[in-house]
């Protein structure tokens, strides 16, 4: 693992170069801890990693250290465990309690999509395939968390020991400050986890002390410098985009993690009719695992900065929380005008599918996207500007409004980011930049180079590794062995994408041939291509 066993390596096993799949390992002797085990997200070919090897033996792993529950963060455990790690998994209790309902319903999830991609399969004569872990997987995964609160030292190992810190991203959600002996001092790391911005609804402002040898940041936001805003902006922003969504056979469609995003806006909403800023209407929130986590919210709310006022909204006449699969599709039949609020946030699965399935061909919807969207989604596609697209293998025509707006985001702007890291100094050793696509990396560096040296900031590839000695890091990444994925295509579009794209350019020429003579000349020009390549 290491030359002499004396300094710790730090890999990055996921959100190195794109947003998803957080997975950092620390290695020293033969001791191996995780920060992070999630699940990757985005184009086809990162979402397939989750489906191969890990790049370590799981059972070599001694303990994990989880920032936060969301899935991108923590999806992965339950393969963890599947593939024979049985080491403790340390976290904050309200994390603890989110990822209880938030993993099995992912292996929900995934049983769903694989026994339907499977008939697929077997109607084209593929060979099925079987799910990344089920939710069975995920509840004996549940029994491995041990809870640490907030800024307490746990010993995770002999010579490795932590501390949580508020990240002021989702409730319970951490930065992760670590300790590592070493024959000349112990070595000070810290990990942000994902830091939220200013001004949240729920979430107090991120903590963490000063004086490190590495510090490992997220750069979702790197290269996005948004406008201050006050809570009132936020609502008076989101009362204009109800108001211009308004059809009387309308609806406004809002794709959102399940997870505190939906606990937001539906606080949120719930003010701007109780004050008759907007009229009320239904607001359905399409989501067993929206409500499965209100409820947790309910039980932490004195936690949480405006927790009184989340638990209103909840109880309020107007919000329904559809539990079963027919309460969700009846929301097609709906005719007056309503706010479905559904999972995913990234539409890549989940209820939102069906129902832009149902209305984005429809000019009296509309969508608003409130959060990320990673390259290669769908909520990342239609926020780009596609005038068709593919759900579930059938081509859907885009006539909705597709709007946006980033003032729910979760994580903190470049500005925010780049403040995080100054009040972080001295930073002896290094800033590690993960978790952000390229531009994103780039602005973020750039922000800090203003006040750290710019050869000590290092933006490190997937699977890349450096030995952490003081004073510097030292790249100690095998070349003999190539990456899981091309660094440049990571976090981008992949063929799959592309593929999509070609099947609507391809459909959209053959329907304005003039007529099959015309439509056999496109056929036989796109033969001859597949034949001369």
């Amino acid at each position: 693992m290491t030359d002499d066993g004396t300094l710790p390596i730090l890999r990055f096993h996921g959100a190195a170069g794109t947003v998803t799949g957080s997975c950092h390992a620390i290695e020293i002797g033969d001791r191996r801890i995780l920060v992070d085990c999630g699940l990757f997200q985005g184009s086809k070919t990162e979402k397939e990693l989750n489906y191969r090897a890990f790049p370590f033996e799981a059972r070599s792993v001694d303990a994990v250290v989880l920032t936060h529950a969301h899935i991108d963060h923590s999806g992965l455990l339950p393969k963890l465990v599947g593939d024979g790690f049985r080491g403790p998994i340390y976290a904050t209790p309200p994390t603890i309690d989110l990822a209880a309902v938030m993993l099995p319903d992912s292996g929900h999830i995934q049983e769903i999509e694989v026994e339907r991609l499977n008939r697929r399969n077997g109607r084209r004569g593929r060979a099925a395939v079987a799910p990344i872990y089920t939710a069975d997987d995920a509840m004996a995964t549940i029994e491995r968390f041990r809870a640490v609160p907030f800024e307490t030292w746990r010993e995770i190992v002999p010579g490795i020991r932590i501390r949580f810190w508020n990240a002021g991203h989702l409730l319970g959600s951490a930065s992760v400050e670590m300790e590592i002996e070493t024959p000349a001092r112990p070595l000070r790391l810290l990990f942000s986890g994902d830091v939220g911005p200013a001004h949240k609804l729920l979430q107090h402002d991120p903590v963490a002390p000063k004086i490190w040898d590495y510090v490992i940041c997220e750069s979702t936001y790197g290269d996005v410098d948004r406008a201050d805003v006050t809570e009132e902006h936020r609502r008076a922003t989101l009362k204009a985009e109800v108001k211009a969504a308004w059809r009387a056979d309308g609806v406004l469609l809002i794709p959102s993690f399940a997870v505190e995003r939906t606990q937001e806006l539906l606080a949120d909403l719930a003010l701007l009719m109780d004050r008759g800023d907007v009229p009320k209407c239904p607001i359905y929130i399409d989501s067993p695992l929206a409500t499965r986590a209100s409820e947790v919210f309910r039980r932490h709310a004195g936690e949480l900065e405006e927790g009184g006022r989340l638990i209103r909204a909840m109880e309020a006449h107007h919000i329904r929380f559809t539990e079963t699969v027919a309460q969700s599709i009846a929301l097609d039949d709906i005719h007056d005008f309503h706010i479905v609020i559904a999972a995913s946030g990234m539409c890549e699965a989940g209820r939102i599918r069906h129902r832009l399935k149902n209305w984005l061909w429809r000019e009296e919807a509309t969508v608003l996207l409130v959060g990320y969207q990673a390259a290669g989604t769908l909520g990342r596609i239609l926020e780009e500007g596609a005038s068709e697209v593919r759900i579930q293998g059938d081509p859907i025509r885009v006539r909705a409004r597709i709007r946006r707006l980033d003032l729910y985001s979760g994580h903190a702007d470049g500005p925010e980011l780049a403040e995080w890291v100054r009040h972080r100094l001295p930073v002896e050793g290094g800033v590690f930049l993960v978790h952000g696509e390229e531009e994103a990396i780039a602005g973020l560096r750039a922000r800090i180079e203003a006040f750290y040296p710019a050869g000590r900031i290092l933006a490190p590839s997937l699977d890349g590794a450096y030995r952490l000695e003081i004073g510097g890091a030292v790249d100690v990444g095998d070349p003999t062995r190539p990456p899981r994925i091309d660094p440049n295509r990571s976090g981008h579009p992949d063929w799959h994408n592309d593929w999509q794209s070609l099947l609507l350019d391809l459909e959209a020429q053959l329907a304005g041939a003039a007529d099959d003579r015309a439509r056999g000349v496109v056929i036989r020009k796109i033969r001859r291509a597949l034949e001369d390549a």
